[in-house]
């Protein structure tokens, strides 16, 4: 099993230096992109390092990148010129944030906004009317609201297939293939998608479609798409990198100079990029990064151990029973911290969910406290139910988005909601997946 520090050296030189600053060319107090803090000789810092590390030139050597809160910059001349002088365009605190995570997510440039839908608006930008795009069907329900508004209005024709497996691509891929948007671990039902084989397919029938990876899941941490062969790596902010759900946030990372300037196009024209405080809150959250999600996912690995003992069906990829458990781990350096539980009755899962007390029923993910929630109620609800039966996601399912509690206290706690709700059978011998007939019958005469 790879170690989360074990990643690739990427080097650059100085001419793509000065076309990766772009637009703001000028900021010389302010490292370049990716961030040099790695030594020029000597032993590569590891990733835990990097998270941490950043240099800076603040004036008064703070310790901590100090936030510019400020919506406009003094400019020296009558015709401007200055580094900085609309934060639309372009502020300190945000250029540090943009320039760390370049360094930590293997990536020549990132660019901040305000929310994770924001990022994917702005990589959605680069389509236009007749394009094709390719993506999976199992899919964030906001990245399946928007792909269906751009089918319904803007002429863009989208393909849901099964984005596991290589061949249920290559039937719908051609030359008018504009994008390839992939999620892996998918979300709710934990599958597994090709990211390499995937993009060496799209790439060799149509070099100029781009292929998208939605890294929320895994962050930096644990995977590098672009490492993988995909073009644009995009994340939820507001999830694993910030980790307290006090801030939205999305970011992009390119590693091709022409195509991070046409995403910068676009923010700085929408007016969506990253405001100071968020940026600023963001570049702390990251520093933790790593000792949240090894304890996250070690959580994650004993309750889904817990859930599976008790004869439930989990999805989770730390499983041996996962049936993508080597692709998975060929790609990942650690199985993330969401799983996936079925019961095999909704109004049971309902009163699973409804009856723990340390897991809080909430959407989203990535948080240093423990989250439940029943997809095809809340994240995904806005997908409506044929195509849900349509892609095969259980109305019973559970999620679980584990953070950093005790989790022994974890596990108490799902064991009280599992005998509460009647999901489980408790015999001489312990707990066993399944509601007596009585409570499923009861249960149904309630409702």
């Amino acid at each position: 099993m790879a170690s989360p520090n074990d990643r690739p050296n990427f080097s650059i030189d100085n001419g793509t230096v000065k076309k990766t600053i772009g637009l703001l060319g000028k900021q010389q107090n302010l490292p370049p992109s990716p961030a040099p803090s790695t030594p020029s000789s000597g032993r590569k810092y590891a990733l835990a390092t990097e998270l941490v590390y950043t240099e800076s030139t603040d004036q008064y050597n703070a310790s901590s990148t100090p936030i510019y809160q400020t919506a406009t910059f003094k400019q020296g001349s009558g015709s401007g010129g200055g580094e900085y002088d609309y934060t639309r365009s372009g502020n300190p605190t945000r250029s540090h944030l943009e320039r760390h995570l370049a360094k930590i997510m293997s990536a020549n440039r990132t660019l901040a906004v305000s929310s994770g839908m924001g990022a994917l608006d702005v990589i959605t930008r680069l389509l236009k009317p007749g394009d094709e795009v390719i993506t999976g069907d199992d899919l964030y329900g906001g990245t399946n609201r928007l792909l269906k508004y751009l089918s319904t209005n803007s002429g863009i024709i989208v393909h849901h297939v099964d984005t596991t497996l290589v061949e249920s691509v290559l039937p719908v891929l051609n030359e008018k293939t504009a994008m390839v948007l992939l999620e892996t671990p998918t979300n709710p039902l934990i599958k597994i998608v090709d990211i390499k084989g995937i993009a060496k397919a799209v790439h060799e029938v149509n070099p100029k479609a781009i292929v998208a990876v939605d890294n929320t899941m895994l962050s930096p941490w644990l995977q590098n798409p672009l490492d993988l062969e995909a073009d644009i790596v995009y994340e939820s902010g507001t999830k694993y990198l910030s980790g307290h759900h006090d801030l939205m946030a999305g970011v992009i990372a390119v590693n091709d100079v022409a195509l991070g300037e046409k995403l910068f196009f676009t923010i700085n024209a929408s007016g969506c990029g990253l405001s100071p405080f968020d940026s600023w809150l963001l570049l702390r959250g990251v520093k933790t990064l790593g000792v949240r999600m090894e304890k996250q996912q070690a959580n994650a690995q004993a309750i889904a151990e817990f859930l599976e003992e008790q004869g439930f069906k989990v999805r989770y990829p730390g499983l041996k029973s996962h049936p993508q458990y080597d692709l998975h781990w060929s790609m990942a350096r650690g199985a993330g911290a969401v799983l996936s539980f079925e019961t095999g009755d909704v109004l049971v899962s309902e009163r699973i969910v409804e009856s723990t007390r340390i897991w809080a029923i909430s959407v989203s993910f990535g948080c240093v406290n423990s989250l439940i929630s029943m997809p095809c109620k809340m994240s995904h609800a806005s997908i409506d139910k044929k195509t849900r039966a349509e892609r095969q996601m259980p109305e019973d399912i559970i999620r679980l988005c584990v953070g950093i509690e005790d989790v022994d206290d974890l596990i108490d706690d799902l064991r009280t909601a599992l005998v509460t709700a009647g999901a489980v059978k408790v015999g001489v011998d312990g707990l066993e997946a399944g509601a007596p007939e009585e409570i499923i019958t009861q249960l149904n005469l309630n409702a």
